[in-house]
C-alpha cells in the first residue's frame, strides 16, 4: 500500500494572525522534507502559518527549503530537535500549535480535524490522531503497548510515550506554561513534555489516522541504543517537580525503579560497572521512597 501527497493544490494562508502554527524541525532530511511540506500546503484547513526550522543542516535541506515563498524558514546551529521546536514555536503567531516531523507527512484533512475538535471541546488543551506506521517503505500495525489513548494517561504513559509530535496539536499557552521541551535532552523529548502534561491534563484523542509515521530510517531519534537513561532522567525531574499527586507519584516511583534495575543490569553486562553501580542506587532509592509513603 502506498501514500501519495498532491503537489499541486493551492495554497492560501491568511498572514496576518492564523489560527494555527505548524512547525516542522529538521536536520538533514532532504530526503523526506519536501513531503512532510508539501503535506502542509496540501491540507484542506489554510488558517495556518509554516514554521520550518533549519537545525544546522548540511545536506541539501536548505537548497529544498528555498523552493517555497509562503513559509518561514529559521534557521540555526546545530542544537538539537528540542531546540528547534522551542524556537520555532516562539517565533509562532498562533492560538494552536502542531508539529510535525520532517520523516513523516500528514493526510490532507489532519488540520481540519484537530481545530474542529478544539471548536467542539473548548476545555481541551491537547489532542492528538491516530497514525500509520510505515516501516521501510512497508505499512505495519503498532504493537498493543503502543496503542493510544485518550483522557489522563499519565500512568500509561510512564512506560513508554504515548503521544507523537507528528499527530499532536495543543494551545500555545499550555506549551509555553511547561516550558516547552526540555533541551538538556538528546532524545526521549517528547515523553518529558507529555508526562508534565499529562499528569495535569487530559489529553483529547481522534480516532482517525492522519498522519504517515515513518520508521526504520538510520537517523531516528528512537532507534538510538539506552533510550531509557533519557526517560530515567525523566522519570526524576517529575518526580522532584511537586506537579504529582500522590498516587501519581508512587505510580512514577514504581516505573523509575523498574527502568533503573533494568538499565543497571544492562550496564553490568556491557562492563560498565560505575554506571550500572549508579543505576541500581537509584532504584534502591525509589524503592525506599515508595515503602516510605
Amino acid at each position: 500500500m502506498t501514500w501519495e501527497v498532491c503537489h499541486d493544490a493551492p495554497m492560501t494562508i491568511d498572514r496576518r494572525k492564523p489560527r494555527v502554527s505548524v512547525i516542522i524541525p529538521t536536520y538533514n532530511r532532504a530526503w523526506s522534507v519536501h513531503e512532510a511540506v508539501e503535506s502542509v500546503l496540501t491540507q484542506t484547513y489554510t488558517d495556518y502559518e509554516l514554521i520550518v526550522v533549519n537545525d544546522g543542516s548540511t545536506d541539501e535541506t536548505s537548497t529544498i527549503l528555498g523552493k517555497w515563498d509562503g513559509i518561514t524558514v529559521l534557521t540555526q546551529a546545530r542544537q538539537g530537535v528540542s531546540a528547534a521546536r522551542n524556537k520555532g514555536a516562539h517565533a509562532a503567531h498562533g492560538e494552536l500549535i502542531a508539529f510535525l516531523d520532517s520523516d513523516d507527512f500528514w493526510l490532507p484533512d489532519k488540520l481540519a480535524v484537530q481545530v474542529g475538535y478544539f471548536d467542539t471541546n473548548p476545555d481541551v488543551y491537547i489532542c492528538q490522531t491516530e497514525e500509520i506506521w510505515v516501516r521501510r517503505g512497508v505499512r505495519v500495525n503498532p504493537g498493543r503497548r503502543h496503542r493510544k489513548q485518550a483522557g489522563m494517561i499519565f500512568k500509561p504513559s510512564l512506560a513508554l510515550c504515548l503521544v507523537s509530535p507528528s499527530a499532536v496539536m495543543l494551545r500555545r499557552s499550555l506549551f509555553m506554561s511547561m516550558g516547552g521541551f526540555d533541551e538538556t535532552l538528546p532524545a526521549c523529548e517528547d515523553y518529558d513534555l507529555w508526562l508534565r502534561i499529562a499528569c495535569q491534563h487530559p489529553i483529547g484523542l481522534i480516532e482517525t489516522p492522519l498522519i504517515v509515521k515513518r520508521g526504520g530510517h538510520s537517523d531516528q531519534l528512537s532507534r538510538q541504543p539506552g533510550l531509557d537513561r533519557y526517560r530515567i532522567q525523566s522519570l526524576i525531574k517529575i518526580i522532584a517537580s511537586q506537579r504529582l499527586t500522590a498516587d501519581q507519584r508512587h505510580a512514577a516511583l514504581e516505573t523509575l525503579t523498574s527502568k533503573c534495575a533494568i538499565y543497571a543490569a544492562g550496564c553490568r553486562k556491557r562492563g560498565r560497572r560505575e554506571d550500572a553501580e549508579h543505576y541500581e542506587k537509584l532504584a534502591k532509592q525509589a524503592a525506599l521512597d515508595i515503602g516510605a509513603k
